[in-house]
């Protein structure tokens, strides 16, 4: 009769105490494994980096020795002996392991960019009208106005326009200047003018034209016309050379009498003068050079006598040519201190003139002179030199007298200007005589 053994049941503490200890083991070596590949895994390994490959074989074959180590050892440390109730498992000795390695990294140095390449993302742009909306036309900005009072004028563009016309009346004792036997007479003087005058912003263009016509109804043959103009424009090649050039007439009328008509006639006679100059005006620094170049052509009138003959003054006709050079130098900038050396040359149309004189002739003179700022509003030019003129006939004498030229400019208030001008030069007079 066999012995019937019975099966002792398993206690519920001591299944839980199972299940702890087996939890634990599995963590123990998962750190384990998590520790030593984590080096391989970051690619260093004892101080070195090995390629992908070799590194990925190695950590394998390590990987599985340490394993079936691990699991030979505790198969060796289990095998002795089973351990008996209530015995407590000897504790494993921890084993060393070589420490991990921190991965080492180069540094990063920043990408340099050209400042010719266009960044990736464009900065915002603050006031950038919208491209789809109409851009809005800018108008014109008036100039400010010094003289509020003063004449509006037309606007042509960036041109301003004046024109201004005047009556007067008024009486003259002496209408033809005449030295001997004279009378008096009643006048009626109309005058017209018209000025031009730029706002843009580099450049100038300026011109001035005035006419009038003055008439005396008790005295026969003193009504006379006047007039003048000029017109000029100044270019700004840049910032230290300009150029002007100018074109200017000028009417006036001879006066019987005079050592220019010494003859009695009807009507005065007309002398019209139309000429043009071209300069340039270079700063090197403050040093200021300037050449400036004139021609001149002059016509006179053939006069009417009063016994009906007319006289032919077509000997008079000239052309004129002058060239002047100036240097300065500024010393404030009011202040240029300056010489002037001038040329000319006076050419008549008819070599020898009706009285066999051979009058064409040519002049050389030289100045200095100053420009001055006296105060903001008191302002002038002055010079002072000698002229000489040398004509091609020898019965003629040499011309030799000085030159003053001086000119002072008040400007007293926005309406108030006051101009003084005093100016010397030389020029011929030829004295015509008649038969009686």
């Amino acid at each position: 009769m066999r012995p019937v053994e019975a099966e002792r049941p398993i206690s519920l503490p001591t299944l839980a105490g199972v299940l702890l200890l087996a939890a634990g083991m599995t963590a123990l070596l998962t750190g384990a494994f998590a520790q030593e590949g984590l080096p391989r895994l970051r690619g260093v390994e004892d101080g070195r980096t090995p390629s992908a490959g070799a590194a990925g074989g190695r950590d394998l074959r390590q990987a599985s020795a340490a394993s079936g180590a691990r699991a030979g050892s505790g198969a060796s440390a289990e095998s002795p002996r089973n351990l008996r109730s209530g015995e407590r498992r000897p504790r494993r000795a921890r084993r060393s392991r070589q420490p991990t390695a921190a991965p080492v990294r180069g540094a990063v140095r920043a990408a340099v960019l050209s400042p010719n390449v266009a960044r990736e993302v464009q900065p915002i742009q603050v006031g950038v009208p919208d491209p789809a909306a109409p851009a809005l036309a800018r108008r014109r900005r008036r100039p400010v106005e010094e003289d509020p009072y003063s004449q509006l004028g037309l606007r042509l563009g960036g041109l301003t326009v004046l024109p201004a016309i005047q009556q007067s009346i008024g009486y003259d004792t002496n209408p033809n200047r005449s030295g001997s036997f004279h009378k008096s007479s009643t006048m009626f003087r109309t005058d017209g003018e018209v000025r031009l005058q730029s706002d843009w912003s580099a450049h100038a263009l300026t011109g001035a034209m005035r006419g009038s016509y003055s008439e005396y109804p008790n005295v026969k043959g003193a009504n006379r016309p006047e007039g003048e103009g000029r017109l000029g424009l100044r270019l700004d090649v840049s910032r230290d050379t300009q150029v002007d050039v100018e074109g200017r007439f000028q009417l006036d009328t001879q006066r019987p009498g005079s050592p220019d008509l010494n003859a009695a006639v009807t009507e005065r006679p007309l002398v019209t003068t139309t000429g043009a100059a071209a300069g340039v005006m270079q700063r090197f620094n403050r040093l200021l050079v300037g050449l400036r170049g004139t021609v001149d052509r002059t016509v006179y009138e053939d006069a009417h006598l009063t016994n009906g003959t007319i006289l032919d003054q077509s000997d008079r006709d000239s052309n004129h040519y002058g060239l002047r050079l100036r240097v300065g130098y500024e010393l404030t900038p009011g202040v240029i201190p300056f010489v002037d050396v001038l040329a000319d040359r006076r050419e008549y149309d008819q070599p020898i003139d009706n009285s066999g004189f051979r009058r064409s002739s040519d002049g050389v003179g030289v100045r200095a002179g100053s420009t001055f700022e006296i105060t903001r509003t008191l302002t002038g030019e002055a010079s002072a030199g000698l002229q000489q003129r040398s004509y091609e006939d020898p019965r003629l004498r040499d011309l030799r007298g000085p030159l003053v030229d001086a000119a002072l400019i008040w400007s007293a208030t926005p309406l108030t200007t006051v101009r003084l001008r005093a100016q010397s030069s030389i020029d011929e007079r030829s004295r015509i005589r008649t038969a009686p």
